[in-house]
């Protein structure tokens, strides 16, 4: 799948970005979701791509897929003859917001332009959420008709409720229905949102069975009436994600699995790639807080690079590492370069950043058994010691703080 190439030709002047959303007295939100934040990219790849549609989609598949993962750092520029949405440029570079598999993303969009649902497994960690909320965005708008797997998720949260005030007054009733998210989507033919799917109960996961195939919910309370039988609207379709680590909490039935398309999201391959998405990411999330980001780029490649080392058992030299129980996700090293720099704002020249490394990673490490502690160690008087014996500052500053780990 490919960009129209024709309008891709301009190299991106250094203003042909998003421009920044009108002064709103609206309170401000710690996360803004993604039909928010990205609204004037979304207008601006309406107008953009006008190929073929699915029912109900705000986007082309083309569009979603350029959405999710950027346009390359190229401006992308308007045909003749079609207004600027308002809010948005005549020429804009798509911010790539999925660091992945682009085929991955193709096979995704195409699994929701059909009739089956879509399901996003993997290690936690690995942006199966991210993923879908910004799928969810560019088909149909929102990415909030979402229900969070628990072990406490009832059928009723993900078919329909009610308000119990207006059933004990009038009865059952179209008025006193609640419905829930899927249902909602349903109505609407939108893109509803399952997470962590397996964490619920068996019977809980069955009732995304027959809604899967038959595309409806039965409501016998309203029987005799056009609301006993909800339809989905054409447009309708379910993404539910997974963690592999959970596989054995409730195991989904073969009959659920045979609805779904799956789909494995896995760690970021690259270095360089993990290590700009770590930036990026904890720095959104300082300045959040409203703290400056002061972590340098020779403490962000050794705590991405150790993360990495330890997740996959081997370094990138191939010296054997032996991997903790604990799941060393791109996400937990968001937090962690995002607690150095909360650190380095908050308590200035206490200490410098790198000498916090080994602490917050032993705090990483320990969170699933406490005997990871010990495998963290191995990891120092491995991989650590070695690069600090290649000449390198950086590691052997950290080398010289293996005491850390001790405690």
């Amino acid at each position: 799948m490919t960009t129209v190439p024709s309008q891709l030709e301009e190299p991106a002047p250094m203003t042909a970005t998003a421009p920044s959303p009108a002064p709103s007295t609206a309170p401000e939100r710690q996360i803004v979701p993604p039909e928010d934040r990205y609204a004037a990219e979304l207008a601006f790849l309406a107008a953009y791509d006008d190929g073929p549609r699915p029912p109900a989609w705000r986007l082309t598949p083309r569009a979603v897929v350029t959405f999710v993962m950027g346009s390359d750092g190229r401006a992308l520029r308007l045909p003749e003859g079609v207004e600027a949405p308002a809010g948005a440029p005549r020429r804009l570079v798509v911010e790539g917001k999925f660091v992945g598999d682009r085929a991955l993303v193709e096979r995704c969009v195409v699994t929701l332009a059909g009739e089956r649902g879509l399901l996003l497994v993997g290690e936690p960690g690995t942006a199966k959420s991210m993923l879908s909320e910004l799928l969810s965005t560019a088909v149909c708008g929102t990415s909030g008709l979402v229900v969070q797997g628990t072990a406490g998720t009832t059928e009723d949260q993900l078919k329909y409720g009610w308000n119990y005030a207006l059933l004990l007054a009038q009865g059952p009733s179209p008025q006193a229905l609640v419905p829930s998210p899927v249902l909602a989507a349903m109505s609407r033919g939108a893109i509803a949102r399952v997470e962590e799917v397996t964490r619920c109960l068996p019977e809980v996961q069955d009732s995304l069975v027959s809604l899967l195939s038959e595309r409806r919910i039965a409501v016998p309370e309203l029987a005799g009436t056009p609301e006993a039988l909800a339809h989905a609207a054409p447009g309708f379709n379910l993404i539910a994600t997974a963690n592999l680590r959970d596989r054995g909490v409730s195991e989904m039935s073969a009959a659920l699995k045979r609805r779904f398309n799956f789909e494995t999201v896995g760690p970021i391959p690259d270095l360089d790639a993990e290590t700009a998405l770590v930036r990026s990411q904890a720095r959104a999330s300082v300045e959040r807080a409203g703290a400056p980001f002061q972590v340098d780029d020779a403490v962000l490649e050794a705590l991405v690079t150790a993360f990495r080392d330890l997740r996959e058992g081997r370094s990138a030299e191939g010296w054997e590492v032996e991997r903790p129980s604990t799941v060393m996700s791109t996400a937990e090293a968001v937090s962690v370069a995002g607690a150095l720099a909360l650190a380095a704002a908050y308590f200035p020249g206490d200490r410098d950043v790198l000498g916090l490394l080994p602490g917050h990673l032993l705090g990483v490490v320990r969170k699933d058994d406490p005997a990871d502690a010990g495998r963290l160690r191995g990891y120092w008087d491995g991989p650590v010691r070695r690069r600090a014996e290649q000449g390198s500052a950086t590691w052997r500053t950290l080398w010289e703080l293996r005491t850390v780990l001790e405690g």
